[in-house]
């Protein structure tokens, strides 16, 4: 059955290969002399904005004086999870990729995504002693709409990867709210207050939500605020890109 499974899989990359989420280069195995790595090809990884070192302590946002430990935003607001990383700043390719992801129906780069997770935050995952995986939530209507929750896409394949539970159903979003992006910062914590709510038992747990893009925080402050409600113990957070800010 195993085998079967394998065989079917290499003729359906056979007929419709896998491509590079940033550039739209054929990555799959069906390629001679491949140079692809997590369905990323060698030259946009040589150019995606990966973020290093200097960064925030608290969200991660990228910073240039290597002196400073907050970013200007973390200075002015106390967040409801502990800290979050994000592979990449959500600029150029990766903002297009990510849109891709997200409304063009492109779920295939949510393997891509989950896959970078693992190789770059595997540690970071350890040391905080995560416990449960949880994607950020769409409404039902919205995901109706839309077919697929890209954060849970994203969430499952780091579990797989890393063996950490998943629990998609932990947090229901329970109010409809109007897109973040639309939104001031004061507007967005105003649209996000109250849109959640926690429907399984995460007392004691360690946990890390997955979603899409950091902005200013206000969805995941929203999420951990329920979740630390109900007993978890901490909250962190991985997204796939974070906005430059301040």
């Amino acid at each position: 059955m195993e085998n079967l499974k394998k065989v079917k899989e290499t003729i359906l990359e056979l007929i419709y290969p896998s491509k590079c989420p940033f550039c739209g280069e054929i990555v799959s195995a069906g390629k001679k002399h491949s140079t692809e790595h997590n369905g990323i090809c060698k030259a946009c990884r040589e150019k995606l904005p990966y973020i290093g070192e200097v960064r925030c302590m608290c969200c991660g946002k990228p910073l240039t004086d290597p002196e400073e430990e907050y970013c200007y935003d973390c200075t002015r607001q106390k967040h409801l999870f502990v800290d979050g990383r994000s592979l990449w700043v959500h600029k150029d390719a990766v903002e297009n990729a990510v849109y891709a992801m997200k409304y063009q129906n492109r779920r295939i780069y949510g393997q891509t995504f989950g896959k970078e997770m693992e190789e770059h935050f595997l540690s970071y995952l350890w040391e905080r002693k995560i416990t449960l995986i949880v994607p950020v939530p769409l409404h039902s209507r919205r995901k109706r709409k839309r077919g697929f929750n890209q954060a849970e896409i994203v969430a499952k394949v780091l579990s797989e990867n890393t063996g950490i539970a998943m629990d998609a159903g932990a947090v229901k979003r329970i109010k409809a709210t109007s897109p973040q992006k639309e939104l001031g910062d004061k507007g967005r914590k105003r649209n996000i207050r109250g849109a959640f709510a926690v429907q399984k038992n995460v007392k004691g747990e360690n946990i890390v939500l997955i979603d899409d893009i950091y902005t200013t925080g206000s969805t995941l402050d929203e999420a951990a605020r329920v979740l630390k409600k109900a007993g978890a113990e901490n909250v962190y957070f991985l997204t796939v890109s974070i906005g430059q800010g301040i």
